[in-house]
């Protein structure tokens, strides 16, 4: 059977580049492994930023967004078959930061997925100065993703305090108890500096397992709840990203505004990726980009974003 590993966590929580930290200490296992990318968004960002991990030992497939949840589960479970018949040791599934771990279980317990597939491991990122001003329905998504996770890994630690970190597990734990969760977490979590990570924390990470707690189900329609925007070919100076990130982020006519990522092109054709939460703007140059831009959150109003690119 093919072992099988779901990497989550809210958006901005730095899935994609704890995957590539994996993957590569997966391929020096001698593993060969394949890496889905499973948005609901119509582009896909986080593919391109895994480019340079293809190589003979691994390969990366993504299900195309843009469609209802049905179609989406649809199309997840058809991309699992084909990738099921491809050899692999391990197949890596990343999927959106607004994803119900449910639905996860649910397709793998489907057959034949259920012949073909081992669960090995569900690994939970989260940001170790979480913003403790979730909505209810962002609540219920972390605490679906926490809650079955055989390890809970914190990001940016060497960007936050003791206290910090302290305060963001008091707060899962709360979100937990709030959706009725019995699980309380204590040591199966990582707090380490990424950079640090030895074979021992990824050999504890791969041998995780996962758990059998369950939240209290909320209701709602993921797409409908949270809306992905994509803005092309935005004329945006390299100079004034950063700002105009932020000026996004916290502008509450735009909406509840989580994230923002994508990339632009400066004056040197060198690509740039932004990738913008309320407490840290990151922009990084990387070797391919694709002029998109796009926006994350909650009631969001696409002329009022749409002003600061102008402006």
């Amino acid at each position: 059977m093919v072992k099988i590993d779901l990497i989550t966590g809210f958006l901005g929580a730095g899935k994609t580049t704890f995957l590539k930290k994996y993957a590569r200490y997966l391929m020096d296992q001698s593993e060969n492994i394949g890496i889905l990318e499973n948005d609901f968004g119509a582009v896909n960002v986080d593919m391109m930023l895994l480019q340079d991990l293809i190589s003979e030992h691994c390969e990366l497939e993504m299900v195309a967004g843009g469609c209802d949840y049905d179609c989406h589960k649809r199309r997840f479970k058809t991309k699992l078959i084909s990738m099921g018949m491809c050899g692999y040791d391990r197949v890596l599934v990343e999927p959106s930061g607004i994803y119900d771990v449910d639905e996860f279980f649910d397709v793998l317990n489907e057959e034949p997925l259920d012949r073909w597939y081992q669960i090995d491991n569900v690994i939970t990122i989260v940001d170790s100065n979480l913003e403790q001003t979730l909505t209810k329905q962002s609540k219920y998504l972390l605490a679906s993703q926490i809650a079955q996770a055989g390890n809970i890994v914190l990001s940016k630690v060497e960007d936050s305090t003791p206290i910090e970190r302290n305060n963001t597990i008091a707060y899962l734990n709360a979100i937990l108890k709030e959706f009725q969760c019995k699980r309380t977490i204590k040591d199966e979590i990582l707090q380490k500096d990424w950079a640090t990570l030895t074979s021992q924390d990824f050999e504890q990470i791969r041998n995780s397992g996962y758990t059998f707690d369950h939240t209290s189900k909320l209701w709602f329609d993921e797409k409908e709840a949270f809306t992905s925007l994509y803005f092309m070919n935005v004329p945006i100076a390299e100079d004034a990203l950063a700002k105009i990130a932020k000026s996004i982020l916290w502008d509450v006519s735009c909406g509840n505004v989580f994230r923002i990522k994508g990339f632009i092109q400066n004056k040197q054709g060198q690509w740039l990726e932004l990738n913008a939460t309320k407490k840290n703007i990151c922009i990084t140059p990387v070797a391919q980009g694709q002029q998109v831009i796009i926006v994350i959150g909650e009631n969001l109003v696409e002329d009022a974003i749409e002003s600061h690119w102008k402006k």
